[in-house]
């Protein structure tokens, strides 16, 4: 019965994120057309994420160490062990800002349009591929973009999800672009919906989401990637919830 109810959840919860999408498709378009207007699109996509998540039941609990400022760019980078950890950050996040994930997005009915023109896909598994995204995205954090990326580069197929080990590339682009990185713990969106949901399903409930103070990569050199990658590991790690 428990399962029944969380499959019906989950179907619930699709539905209002396909229903809100078809609603603001033509703002999407509009506003995915030229770079002047990413601002006004990624308020679309705030809107989308509290719509959709309301009408699921689902609510966002943000902790902040330390208070961000607005004018700042950051690169965020979070575990990640669930889809609703795009909508942490859609609603977390305002002005202009950028994810990166796998190229597999493309092809995602959702979110192929937010790949193929604001964020940034990637095939991991190629190094062409990763060198053309990190210098994009170098790119647009030079003009102000922040980047919100799962530096795991996957969801686990582990349950309960384990923080996985970091890829090099957002911690090396940090101090490359001296550009404060922000770790950020996704605590418990796992146990509200875990991966996409078609295992286990989901239910109404308080995502918890742990912001830690910005780290300055200002008196880094790249040689201290491997240090700033174990460092936003371990203070990620320290607020998950198993």
């Amino acid at each position: 019965m428990i399962n029944f109810l969380r499959q019906a959840h989950r179907v619930w919860f699709l539905f209002w994120i396909i229903f809100f999408f078809a609603l603001l498709y033509p703002f999407y378009y509009l506003t995915s057309r030229n770079e002047k207007y990413y601002g006004a699109l990624n308020f679309c996509r705030k809107l989308n994420s509290l719509l959709c998540s309301f009408f699921a039941g689902v609510f966002f609990c943000y902790t902040f160490e330390e208070k961000l400022n607005s004018e700042q760019t950051y690169i965020y980078c979070a575990n990640h062990s669930s889809n609703l950890d795009i909508m942490v950050f859609c609603i977390m996040c305002s002005g202009r800002y950028h994810f990166m994930g796998k190229d597999e997005l493309l092809k995602n009915p959702v979110l192929s349009i937010f790949f193929k023109t604001i964020d940034i896909s990637v095939n991991r598994e190629s190094k062409i591929s990763a060198f053309r995204a990190f210098k994009k995205a170098g790119d647009n954090l030079e003009k102000g973009m922040s980047l919100i990326i799962f530096p795991e580069g996957k969801i686990d197929d582990h349950y309960p999800p384990k923080l996985g080990e970091f890829k090099n590339g957002p911690f090396r682009l940090a101090i490359d672009k001296n550009i404060p990185l922000i770790p950020v713990s996704i605590t418990n969106v796992w146990k509200i919906n875990w991966d996409d949901g078609a295992k286990y399903g989901s239910k109404p409930g308080i995502c918890d989401i742990y912001i830690h103070k910005p780290i300055n990569t200002a008196s880094l050199a790249i040689d201290d990637a491997d240090v700033l990658k174990e460092k936003v590991f371990q203070l990620i790690d320290s607020k998950l919830i198993v």
